[in-house]
């Protein structure tokens, strides 16, 4: 199975200039933890992503301003991709060696193309030891907690 089998299309996105209280309502609107982060609305080429993690841990606990701070400033760069044609079982093995929910998938100019979550693994992968095996990878504890 591929990537391009299990993962959501064409994902809601936003830009490093939007607003983190503007990425916040979508977020919340969307149901969604992470949100990834294109170049521009018509490139969709990936840059990061922002994870509610990073508007709690980044901007909140240091007092920024969601009105005035952009998500360039917050969100999380240098993130791990997978491509529409990689297996599931490459995917989860980058989830659970990155310790990732979430995958962006790109195309080959490095533009968002879809996501796939931890949950895309499991409703796909049932019964399989593989998937069981990721999900614990992913939620090992670190720093503090795995002590």
């Amino acid at each position: 199975m591929k990537a391009q089998d299990i993962m959501s299309k064409n994902p809601t996105c936003v830009t490093p200039d939007t607003t983190l209280a503007d990425a916040a309502r979508l977020m919340k609107n969307e149901n969604i933890g992470v949100v990834p982060v294109v170049e521009s609305e018509s490139s969709r080429r990936l840059v990061g992503v922002l994870t509610d993690r990073d508007i709690a841990v980044r901007a909140v606990a240091e007092g920024r301003d969601g009105a005035t701070t952009s998500v360039g400033h917050i969100m999380t760069s240098n993130v791990r991709t997978s491509t529409a044609s990689d297996s599931v079982n490459d995917v989860m093995e980058l989830m659970g060696r990155e310790q990732v929910r979430r995958v962006p998938v790109v195309d080959e100019r490095g533009a968002l193309v879809g996501i796939i979550s931890q949950a895309d693994i499991v409703l796909e992968a049932k019964d399989d030891k593989r998937a069981e095996k990721t999900v614990a990878q992913i939620s090992k504890p670190t720093g503090k907690h795995a002590q």
